[in-house]
């Protein structure tokens, strides 16, 4: 009762910028309806739910979405100007090809990330909606894909320069909003960590944050194509959000193994404690060189700390070392910030930006792509033995969502959500469609009908909460309406076709339940897997990698971790944590590696670290759940204690190095032990 409660309040009270969102994208559908109805097109409402369904706040993923959604709508008119003439003279053939590309696409899909994704799986369902009308009427075939292209870069065009000329939001700025945020709720979480709060007081701001970086993540995807300038700052996005994650490691680590009595950490954990109190209050990122000359002064101060009298050296350099961690990622995303808001020097910008390495989940894709081209294939086979006129409707819709929702984390949800968006539009399309347009003709009228449901349907897609829902209303609504300029009365012909939508989104359900039906928890559990052989590889590889490489392929599976554990509880939480305590320990092996090669250590002493990484990657591989790493992590203490005690410093950073990893296991046990 609460949550609707707090959803009705939300919609009634819109902000400036959904206002704006809503009137915008009203206007270009009308403008984009006005268009297709001058050029008399054949389905012109193509062209107004093009609008609806490329419409997004901010201009950058307008353009984005655009841009993919005229790529897959060629690709797949190609596709079926192809495939209809091969096979058209043959239907089970024909259906099976069709079937197939559906198939590909998705798996494509699945591989790719949003936008590129969105454009994948549009070429696949983009050959249905042209091929099925195409093999029925094969003299038709170019002229439906002509119009049907047509119809969809008036839409893209209607809303790109709505999205740029009335009052746009560019993606740099909306960014920068939201990693100023970020930062802000950064700092007060490392103040309450470092003041020493409970954990349970803390994880309510370590959740909102894991949830805005997420959505900072998204948005960063769409923002190249909002001007070329972009794409450089869009991988400064992605790089302050790995120094996001970095920050909350290491922040979460120094409170769970704090020294309160340590003098030679006390002035530097007063600094930190002042820092993060100036960063956390309103407008201080206003200006970031303070803090970022603040940052550089506790990292001197950190070189020159030096364990006293009774203090434990090795601990007071793993938590020194902890500290480096949290003010090196913590500068790296006020840098990133600083990215967003200015332009970058033309210098930097002409040098090639690192590669980005990213995981993709074969099997996923594989999984995904025979559920599209099972459910695909079932339905059409229905309609071409039954010959159904409607049934070619639910073969698109089928197509359509089984394709379009399957790399989703939770498809049935997400598929649920879109059939209640759809239902809803009903009663509202029976109305304006079959009563009021039939009695009011013209486009003035059209107009005057439609703009009071669109306009709150648009301020609802506003809301991160109600955009599923709200989005599948608003495009199902046009669908249902069909607008032509002579509108007639016919309840037969809407009941039928509204009727093969729903059926067909009900049967695509139907397919995400039962045809190798999606597992979010199997997912996680198999990127925590490959997250642990990365970091087991770290340790064994003969080669040292990139701290780059390894901090851009670990923030990418953190990133597809993310939505599929958020909502799962404590335990989901837990994963997420160790996750990014991962990270903390990757760079700290990297680092021992590192030390390994120098001549600080002794040969004993190189072999017994190394015994420690053999150990550890050991654990990551064949170490069950519920295993004790206790052993591991006491002998990781005596070891770092045998090391250290030559004095000098770089074997006392060798026996941090050892201690922050030890650290990080005992901390995070569930995370670091392989699943049966």
């Amino acid at each position: 009762m609460n949550r609707i409660r707090d959803t009705l309040a939300g919609l009634m009270r819109p902000t400036r910028g959904d206002w704006v969102f809503a009137l915008r994208t009203t206007l270009a559908g009308l403008v984009a309806l006005f268009v297709a109805y001058a050029l008399r097109l054949e389905h012109p409402h193509w062209a107004m739910m093009t609008v609806f369904i490329v419409a997004q706040p901010v201009a950058g993923m307008v353009l984005a979405k655009s841009f993919y959604r005229l790529i897959g709508t060629l690709a797949g008119a190609l596709a079926a100007l192809i495939m209809v003439p091969l096979f058209g003279g043959h239907a089970w053939l024909f259906l099976a090809v069709l079937s197939l590309w559906i198939g590909i696409c998705t798996w494509f899909a699945s591989l790719l990330r949003n936008p590129e994704a969105y454009g994948a799986a549009l070429a696949g369902y983009t050959a249905i909606i042209i091929g099925l009308p195409g093999f029925a009427e094969p003299h038709l075939l170019h002229d439906l894909a002509l119009a049907r292209c047509g119809e969809i870069v008036i839409g893209i065009l209607c809303a790109g320069i709505s999205s740029r000329l009335m009052l746009p939001q560019l993606a740099s700025e909306a960014m920068g909003t939201r990693l100023a945020g970020c930062i802000s709720d950064l700092a007060t979480y490392a103040r309450g960590a470092f003041s020493g709060a409970d954990i349970s007081t803390l994880r309510p701001v370590h959740r909102k944050l894991v949830t805005d970086i997420q959505a900072l993540s998204e948005m960063r995807a769409y923002a190249r194509l909002e001007m070329p300038g972009r794409a450089s700052r869009a991988h400064s996005v992605r790089r302050a959000i790995g120094h996001l994650l970095s920050a909350i490691s290491a922040a979460r680590m120094l409170r769970q193994h704090s020294l309160p009595d340590n003098e030679a950490l006390q002035p530097i954990r007063d600094a930190l404690k002042s820092l993060v109190d100036d960063l956390a209050a309103p407008g201080a990122l206003d200006d970031t060189s303070n803090f970022i000359a603040r940052l550089d002064e506790i990292t001197a101060m950190a070189a020159m700390a030096r364990s006293t009298d009774g203090d434990d050296p090795v601990a007071t350099a793993s938590r020194l070392a902890l500290v480096r961690e949290f003010v090196h990622a913590l500068k790296g995303a006020l840098r990133g910030l600083d990215m967003l808001r200015h332009e970058p020097d033309r210098q930097k910008s002409l040098r090639r930006q690192p590669a980005l390495v990213i995981h993709r989940d074969h099997d996923a894709a594989r999984r995904n792509a025979i559920r599209a081209m099972v459910a695909t294939a079932l339905v059409a086979a229905f309609w071409l033995e039954t010959q159904w006129s409607s049934a070619a409707g639910i073969v698109v819709i089928v197509a359509v969502v089984a394709s379009l929702f399957a790399a989703r984390p939770f498809p049935v949800k997400v598929a649920w959500g879109f059939f209640k968006g759809t239902l809803l539009a009903l009663p509202f399309a029976f109305v304006v469609g079959q009563v009021l347009l039939p009695a009011f003709p013209g486009f003035f009228w059209f107009a005057l009908f439609v703009v009071p449901i669109l306009v709150p349907a648009a301020l609802a897609m506003a809301n991160p909460r109600l955009t599923g829902v709200a989005t599948a209303f608003a495009i199902n609504f046009l669908a249902f309406l069909s607008p032509h300029q002579l509108m007639s009365y016919d309840p037969a012909e809407f009941l039928a076709g509204s009727g093969s939508i729903l059926i067909g989104i009900l049967l695509a359900i139907g397919v995400f339940l039962t045809v190798l039906p999606a597992n979010p928890r199997r997912t996680a559990e198999g990127i925590v897997r490959v997250m642990r052989e990365d970091l087991a590889r770290l340790c064994l590889h003969e080669r040292i990698a990139k701290r780059s490489a390894f901090e851009s392929l670990a923030y990418d599976r953190i990133s597809q971790l993310m939505p599929l554990l958020q909502g799962s509880g404590k335990e989901g939480e837990a994963l997420i944590a160790g996750s990014v305590a991962a990270v903390t320990a990757g760079l700290s092996v990297l680092r021992l590696r590192i030390s390994m090669l120098g001549s600080g250590l002794t040969a004993a002493d190189k072999e017994e670290a190394g015994d420690f990484l053999r150990q550890v990657a050991r654990g990551l591989l064949v170490k069950p759940a519920g295993s004790s790493w206790a052993g591991t992590v006491a002998e990781a203490r005596q070891t770092a204690g045998r090391i250290a005690a030559s004095g000098n410093a770089e074997a006392l950073q060798a026996a941090a190095s050892m201690r922050v990893i030890a650290a990080a296991i005992e901390d995070h046990p569930a995370f670091f032990s392989r699943r049966a």
